[in-house]
């Protein structure tokens, strides 16, 4: 991972989704017209967030069977990473519904569950700092990162899908696969989830080494 190769991956590929988002040709869908370009901010993010929960879960798992303090850093700062671009998808989603719906929160099913699931993702932060044990912080920190993960899952996949919905692939509404017969939107779209997954991931290594560096520093300081 301390090679450079991916992260000047990701900058070139968030340039192609920056460039590419705002002025390639898009589909031309009544209502949406040309806010149907916040897809390739507001959605990626969030795949790019899916992605590195699904990380520190894994890391989670992994730190209740070896107690290893690498794990619990690994799962904490790609948890921060993840509720970062979970903040950012929510800004941009409010940003393209008050143009799509009229209002930037209408109550919608999706809007909640991405808030609650947000919510419960600070309270892991709020448990973290509230114990001062390292080692009892991090296994309680894992159990509840591990469900929460659990429950995050269905909570914005499933659930919106069983009630009415304006969002798109919700509510007995199609999503915009079902629109999207040139692929036109597919030439941003993959490249844009690479490319934040890949941002949020060189985020996340850069806090670990940093929140290693100090543990370092500090049990030099207690052995002194």
């Amino acid at each position: 991972m301390r090679q450079s190769w991916w992260k000047i991956l990701a900058i070139g590929l968030l340039l192609y989704t920056l460039l590419g988002g705002m002025l390639l040709e898009v589909p031309r869908l009544p209502i949406l017209n040309e806010t149907i370009r916040a897809l390739h901010f507001h959605v990626t993010m969030w795949f790019g967030m899916i992605l590195m929960l699904v990380v520190a879960a894994w890391y989670s798992i992994k730190f209740l069977r070896k107690n290893d303090l690498k794990h619990d850093d690994i799962a904490l700062e790609f948890t921060n990473a993840a509720i970062l671009f979970g903040v950012l998808g929510i800004l941009t989603g409010m940003l393209w519904a008050k143009f799509t719906w009229g209002d930037y929160w209408s109550g919608d099913p999706k809007q909640n569950a991405a808030a609650i699931g947000l919510l419960m993702y600070f309270a892991y932060l709020i448990l973290r700092g509230s114990l001062s044990d390292s080692q009892q912080r991090g296994r309680i920190a894992a159990v509840y990162n591990i469900f929460a993960f659990a429950a995050f899952i269905p909570l914005i996949f499933v659930l919106p899908r069983l009630t009415d919905s304006l969002h798109p692939g919700n509510g007995g509404n199609p999503g915009f696969n079902a629109y999207d017969l040139d692929s036109k939107l597919r030439l941003v779209f993959y490249p844009a989830i690479l490319g934040w997954t890949l941002l949020g991931t060189w985020i996340a290594t850069v806090r670990v080494r940093i929140r290693r560096i100090a543990r370092e520093m500090e049990e030099q300081s207690l052995n002194d």
